[in-house]
């Protein structure tokens, strides 16, 4: 059996390509960008990556789980957020570096000293 033959050049017409106006493409199946869309994008040049995720297996109870997956699609992202706003909230120099129990003390202290007492 023979090897099938493949060709490493191009066969477009580069020539007829180049002299193409702007005003003879044809666009219509091209759907239109709206404004809308536009505002929701999000421009990565010049600045840092993204940092990846890592995996993790992770046991929480089951009615926590089947509240946030009852929260639609992201809800993992949702948890990330979650995590994300209790790590930087420890990372704080307002909380005491005593220890974990110190810490919900005084998040608990300050919530009530925040709320008005009735």
């Amino acid at each position: 059996m023979k090897k099938a033959v493949t060709s490493k050049r191009s066969r477009t017409d580069w020539g007829c390509l180049d002299a193409l106006k702007d005003k003879d493409i044809d666009f219509s199946d091209v759907p239109e960008v709206p404004p809308k869309m536009f505002a929701r994008a999000i421009v990565r040049q010049g600045l840092k990556p993204v940092p990846r995720k890592g995996q993790l297996t992770l046991r929480v109870d089951s009615d926590v789980l089947h509240w946030f997956r009852n929260q639609g699609q992201g809800y993992q992202t949702k948890i990330n957020a979650l995590l994300r706003a209790y790590m930087n909230a420890h990372k704080a120099s307002s909380f005491p570096r005593f220890g974990r129990n110190v810490c919900w003390k005084f998040v608990v202290e300050q919530q009530s000293a925040q709320s008005p007492v009735s």
